[in-house]
């Protein structure tokens, strides 16, 4: 099932190739290319790419490293189409599960055509800030400076902007400010991007969002609940495997196990009585429904994989791995 976006009539474009998957043939001076969202953990990296792509594809939450693998967004207007690579947040990784994170990160900023760099408009430039800031100075991608949150910044914001617009001018960057929450500076966004792409081709059909497969975004839905619901408490020792996708006309029934590395935590998310589990399920099952437009019986599990974050075989096993 395809997730659905509100692209633009193609009537006037021409099928490269007839099948399931169509890909029209692109117009005269039609942009396309992928931009990689790159920025400290927690600026609303995954939050800016569902409000470009209008759905929900990333999770997101309050704590810092929500995003773990490179997800992408696909928006498709009449003049381009924009493939953007969300990225984990650029941190000092703590374990193995960190390090393939951040790598996977740094890998983006060579494969991709355009880098945004998000920064957190609400508070100054720090070393944090400048640390990407150094690591995109190593690249030839052209890089564009995202001032996010502008929403919520005080009444004196100007020192901050500044701090950002010394930064910009010190590599020559662009700079565009917005908000991710409400849209604010989105479409002036939009425009410089596809202003800093070449023309070319279609890569992906016009009507798609994503390019990954349900059950990855099913996944998580679910660990997005976890952290929404048990913050602190289990906040990144969770990993979701979708055991089970079974469809039928009436109804779509998912079996998921949640892996976590203690006991304690596996009574966390279960609660007394069930109460825990049953709220990440009833949140996750919304959500899930939202997703393939339909109604979802979705049972959990909670299964014990210790240290699961600080070994390869298991990082590999639960989809966690450097990419190519």
């Amino acid at each position: 099932m395809k997730l659905e976006s509100n692209v633009s009539s193609i009537d006037n474009y021409t099928f490269s190739f007839a099948g399931e998957v169509t890909i029209p043939q692109a117009p005269p001076e039609f942009k396309s290319g992928f931009i990689g969202i790159i920025g400290r953990p927690n600026v609303g990296k995954s939050t800016l790419m569902n409000h470009l792509v209008g759905q929900k594809i990333a999770i997101t939450s309050p704590i810092s490293q929500t995003t773990r693998n490179r997800l992408r967004g696909i928006l498709t207007t009449e003049a381009a189409q924009l493939i953007f690579v969300d990225t984990p947040g650029i941190h000092k990784p703590h374990h193995q599960l960190g390090e393939v994170l951040v790598k996977n990160a740094k890998l983006a900023i060579e494969s991709v055509d355009v880098v945004l760099f998000v920064v957190d408009g609400t508070v100054a430039c720090g070393g944090g800030d400048r640390y990407i800031a150094e690591l995109l100075s190593r690249s030839q991608t052209p890089v564009i400076l995202g001032i996010n949150k502008i929403d919520e910044q005080p009444s004196d914001f100007q020192k901050l902007d500044d701090s950002y617009t010394q930064l910009a001018a010190e590599h020559q960057w662009q700079m565009v400010k917005f908000s991710a929450k409400t849209g604010a500076g989105l479409p002036e966004l939009q425009e410089l991007l596809i202003g800093n792409l070449e023309t070319g081709p279609f890569y992906y059909p016009p009507d798609l969002v994503t390019d990954q497969p349900e059950r990855f975004i099913m996944g998580e839905l679910i660990r997005e609940q976890i952290l929404l619901l048990t913050r602190e408490e289990v906040p990144h020792s969770v990993a979701i495997a979708i055991d089970l996708v079974e469809e039928t006309p009436a109804i779509t029934r998912v079996l998921a196990t949640i892996n976590v590395e203690r006991d304690s935590q596996k009574g966390i998310l279960i609660g007394k009585g069930g109460t825990m589990l049953k709220a990440i399920g009833s949140e996750a099952r919304q959500q899930i429904q939202k997703l393939i437009t339909g109604k979802v019986y979705l049972e959990l599990f909670v299964k014990v994989q210790p240290k699961w974050r600080q070994s390869r075989i298991r990082l590999a096993e639960l989809g966690y791995r450097v990419e190519e």
